[in-house]
């Protein structure tokens, strides 16, 4: 977890994922990548809607060719 913050009718969770590319076909290359999750609200404060967001392009080059550490 990054950083969450918070307004009357929603909140942001920012996040970075650091992990190896090791599942069916992984090629073991290093991936680090953010992004950040927005919740919306209900009138009993419950979430009503939940989207994500990240660079896909920067994440599928990330698991067929890794990133470097110092990142």
């Amino acid at each position: 977890m990054d950083d969450v913050f918070a307004r009357a009718d929603h909140a942001v969770y920012q996040w970075t994922f650091v992990g190896t590319n090791t599942g069916p076909g992984g090629t073991g290359r290093r991936v680090r990548l953010s992004g950040f999750k927005e919740w919306k609200f209900d009138e009993e404060r419950l979430i009503a809607e939940s989207q994500g967001h990240f660079n896909r392009a920067d994440y599928q080059r990330q698991l067929e060719r890794g990133v470097e550490e110092s990142r």
